[in-house]
């Protein structure tokens, strides 16, 4: 087993809805934390995915070495206990990816820039304190604690994807939302996906009619 898939998208861009598309269709996850290898009566002992990802990149030449045993990674920045972690916006880390694992698929979940914004700014404190007191790579301490700020932020962000991807055919941006994200997520991946909807929703956005939706669940930052 070998990852074959990873996502860079930003938290609250769809990211736990591609990881339920995933496990439906087969894969074997790792989504932003991997509990597994916590200690159960340890609070602070958390496994995340990003930190594992700069371990294996810093410390075994290879980003992957530390993730064997899964398919794909859906959730891979962080911000924890005064630590940010953005492995989506870090151009060394995708180079090590691209030359190391040159069949390896990117995935750039997005949703419309302005609700996308607006939904990290409703998500427990991930807008209003986490992203404006960490360093995030293309937002400064002290900035983002408005919507516009945020929106700068991300464009940005999915603007380098596209320029460091360019024409790159292992590489899918991809609106959550539109009508054709599942077939478009089928023909990229080359597989049938027998579920897509919308996972981990806001508390204000639980009233919102979906389709296919499951029971949400939380994390730190999605």
């Amino acid at each position: 087993m070998a990852v074959s898939i990873i996502n860079l998208g930003l938290p609250k861009s769809g990211t736990t809805t591609l990881k339920h598309a995933l496990d439906r269709a087969g894969y074997t996850v790792a989504d932003h934390r991997i509990k597994a290898r916590e200690t159960p009566d340890d609070p602070a002992d958390r496994v995340f995915v990003g930190a594992l990802m700069y371990e294996g990149l810093y410390k075994y030449g290879d980003p992957l070495a530390l993730l064997k045993d899964y398919d794909a990674l859906t959730e891979v920045s962080f911000i924890y206990g005064g630590t940010s972690v953005w492995p989506q916006c870090d151009h060394a880390m995708l180079l090590a990816l691209r030359k190391l694992h040159p069949k390896l698929c990117f995935i750039a979940t997005r949703r419309a820039t302005e609700e996308l914004a607006r939904s990290i700014m409703r998500w427990n404190n991930l807008g209003k304190l986490r992203i404006p007191l960490s360093t995030v790579p293309g937002l400064p301490v002290g900035y983002g604690h408005e919507v516009d700020e945020q929106m700068i932020w991300i464009d940005g962000h999915y603007e380098a994807l596209t320029h460091w991807f360019r024409t790159d055919p292992l590489y899918l941006e991809l609106d959550v939302a539109a009508p054709d994200a599942r077939s478009k997520l089928e023909r990229f991946l080359g597989c049938d996906l027998p579920w897509w909807g919308q996972s981990n929703i806001n508390p204000e956005d639980r009233d919102t009619p979906e389709t296919g939706a499951e029971p949400t669940e939380q994390k730190d930052a999605d």
